[in-house]
């Protein structure tokens, strides 16, 4: 896990200490980390991915994208899974609604977005 910390890092072209300082460590704590010296903790896995935006699941094993697409994609996620299959086919049709409301107000004229908006209530 070391060397995709340091993959992360670099992708975001931060130093050492700028991305230590984001996530509450210090310069050589993660340099230590970053050298496989110390073990990356289980706080310092969640700062990353919360701070960084990165893919939990890459950052522990490698497998998936390193960044997520987006920040409320983990928590859709975790949502979904708790609801009841009924409560979840409700949420999709309701995100497919919004999706058709969203694709409608960027493919119209500018002035005509609240018009979209009032035709769908």
């Amino acid at each position: 896990m070391h060397n995709r910390l340091r993959a992360v890092r670099k992708a975001l072209r931060l130093n050492q200490k700028c991305f230590a300082e984001q996530i509450g460590l210090s310069q050589n704590s993660l340099s230590t980390i970053e050298k496989n010296r110390a073990p990356v903790t289980e706080k310092n896995v969640k700062l990353v991915c919360v701070t960084f935006n990165v893919n939990e699941q890459w950052l522990r094993t490698g497998s998936g994208e390193m960044f997520c697409a987006s920040p409320y994609e983990k928590k859709l996620r975790d949502i979904c899974m708790n609801l009841t299959l009924e409560n979840q086919e409700s949420l999709l049709l309701v995100a497919q609604e919004l999706l058709k409301i969203q694709n409608r107000i960027f493919s119209a004229p500018h002035e005509n977005h609240i018009d979209v908006i009032k035709e769908d209530s």
